[in-house]
């Protein structure tokens, strides 16, 4: 009765103002994406509004705020009827969602109870495949077995007393020695080479270097930007969307923070100088960066043809008064404000030199990397490790050294070999930083290459909208766990992932989905032709579910704190005082 009360107050106050909006308007502007569409679709089907009315609604797509930008939207109008099917998709995607989380997370946690858990156990499309993603991780960590390799480093020095160090690089004969990354894991082999090139005179084969160059990252959309301020300052992806929250609505420094792009409008490099003035005036810290950028340059970032529903998040022009911002509040503008800078910095200007060594028949190799315009990295520069000056001892590393100015056939003397004993390591565990990588790169955790080809045209797991809220849930359920900076997985999340089938734990059923989803936006397949093949195999999924116990809960406690969860007992009805507070239906 609650609830059809709450329907027919809800008509009241909001029938005048659609009856107002359709009088001077008659536009639908909300998000071009298809949740965009959908909710005012809804809205229309909610408050009954005729089909002769709908026919005249239209279609507004504005994915920039820019007075120019809007102008030429509305210039652009399309019937709001052409995007129906892209409504559809839309709804069946959430019908779809609601109906397996449902289901399933009902079937589990009733099942979990039959073998003493009385937690409750959720299942969700995203949700569990990125629970599956900790879980196997952190198993792959515990099964890891670490085992000793060898390197061997060459100390060399020129005609004219130069120095620098040369990495060997085993041979083919050697590979008998050698595991499948081309680690060598026989300590004497590597001591034989020491011995040999010890004291021994030594020939520059070839050199190479090549100037190159790499542009700014591009403006931060959401994830990027939670992923980074992770990294520079700990912030979990829920405080990191709570504080762009609080920069865009309460202090309104920055452009829309759930944006899933990191282009922008062609239209707003014209605000370029005047939004380099508001980030010089707004931080001290980042004013001298401000005033030497050059609003002349215009990178990558400004596509119109990669701006979808909203643009990459940048500062606005809004002057802030810093006393009234807390220090996480400055921390991301600040995040923010900087890439956007860069955007304004010539590129990156470094050389790439290798040089290869014989040595007693035996190849090494020297490489270094050295800047020769630092353009934007200026605005990223940190204090370098106090061994950074060494020379490649590391498997992918470039010394940050110049190498000595070498010709082919020059002669060189190897002064001793050092051996360098290192052992394999296993996968990092998961950080939120990582995790999120992983949630928006989860292509790269997929072997299927259809599978692997549509998660690359998506979002990922979830949405920049959602990710937060379900790593908060996942951590609120006691599924993950933090130790330190590292997410883990609880027991109760390893006990249900080995409880599901392996399908629901794995991201591909998203890729069916969207690919379905897509083709029912493009009119390629209908509303039914989705939900009727999803409903049969959900219907299967539940009777798998009732068929084995899940036996790997067993034993497994709630997180302290945990509620139980329990039948609810049907509550007694509420008495009507008047026909004027019944419910009609």
């Amino acid at each position: 009765m609650k609830n059809c009360e709450l329907v027919k107050s809800v008509k009241t106050v909001i029938n005048p103002y659609i009856s107002i909006a359709y009088i001077f308007y008659q536009k639908n502007t909300c998000n071009s994406d298809r949740e965009g569409q959908l909710l005012v679709d809804q809205l229309i089907d909610f408050l009954g509004v005729s089909r002769s009315k709908r026919a005249s609604i239209q279609r507004c797509l504005i994915s920039d705020m820019n007075t120019a930008a809007v102008r030429r939207a509305l210039s652009q109008l399309r019937p709001n009827s052409e995007f129906a099917a892209l409504s559809t998709s839309a709804l069946a995607r959430s019908r779809a969602d609601w109906l397996y989380g449902i289901n399933m997370t009902r079937a589990y946690t009733l099942q979990g109870q039959k073998v003493g858990y009385q937690g409750l156990l959720s299942v969700g499309r995203v949700q569990t495949p990125i629970l599956g993603l900790v879980v196997r991780r952190d198993q792959e960590i515990e099964a890891f077995v670490s085992k000793p390799f060898y390197q061997v480093l060459a100390h060399l020095r020129t005609n004219t007393g130069e120095q620098f160090s040369a990495r060997w690089q085993p041979s083919e004969a050697c590979q008998a020695y050698m595991d499948s990354e081309g680690r060598v894991l026989n300590k004497a082999l590597a001591n034989n080479v020491i011995t040999r090139i010890t004291d021994a005179p030594a020939c520059v084969k070839a050199i190479t270097a090549v100037n190159k160059s790499s542009a700014a990252g591009l403006p931060y959309n959401l994830s990027s930007l939670q992923i980074d301020a992770a990294k520079r300052f700990a912030y979990s992806p829920k405080q990191t969307l709570e504080i762009c929250q609080a920069l865009y609505e309460r202090h309104q420094l920055i452009t829309y923070p759930r944006s899933d792009s990191r282009y922008l409008p062609v239209e707003h490099h014209t605000q370029a100088s005047q939004i380099l003035a508001t980030i010089s005036a707004n931080s001290a810290s980042l004013a001298d960066a401000a005033r030497a950028a050059q609003p002349s340059i215009k990178s990558r970032a400004w596509n119109n043809n990669k701006v979808d529903a909203h643009h990459a998040i940048i500062p606005t022009l809004k002057k802030a008064d810093f006393s009234r911002l807390s220090k996480q509040e400055i921390d991301i503008y600040e995040l923010i404000a900087r890439q956007y800078l860069a955007q304004f910095y010539p590129k990156w200007e470094y050389r790439d030199t290798t040089i290869e060594v014989l040595i007693a028949g035996g190849l090494f190799l020297a490489k270094a990397r050295v800047t020769v315009k630092a353009g934007w990295k200026i605005l990223f520069e940190r204090k370098q490790n106090s061994d950074s000056n060494s020379n490649a001892t590391s498997d992918d590393e470039f010394s940050a050294v110049d190498l000595p100015a070498l010709q082919k056939g020059d002669t060189l003397h190897c002064l001793k070999g050092e051996l360098l004993e290192k052992n394999t390591q296993p996968p990092k565990y998961f950080t939120d930083a990582s995790l999120l990588a992983a949630m928006t790169g989860i292509s790269s955790y997929v072997n299927d290459e259809s599978i692997r080809k549509i998660l690359k045209e998506t979002d990922g797991l979830g949405t920049e909208a959602t990710r937060a809220g379900i790593l908060d849930l996942l951590f609120k359920r006691g599924f993950l766990v933090r130790q330190g900076k590292q997410i883990r997985s609880s027991e109760a999340a390893r006990g249900l992932v080995a409880s599901l089938p392996h399908s629901a734990t794995l991201p591909d059923m998203t890729a069916q989905w969207e690919a379905s989803l897509n083709a029912i936006s493009q009119k390629q397949a209908n509303y039914t032709t989705f939900m009727e093949p999803l409903e049969k195999s959900l219907r299967e999924l539940i009777e798998q579910s009732q068929s084995v116990l899940p036996t790997a809960l067993k034993g497994i406690k709630t997180r302290p704190g945990g509620k139980r969860f329990k039948k609810r007992k049907a509550s007694k009805p509420t008495k009507r005082t008047s026909k004027k507070t019944s419910a009609t239906g």
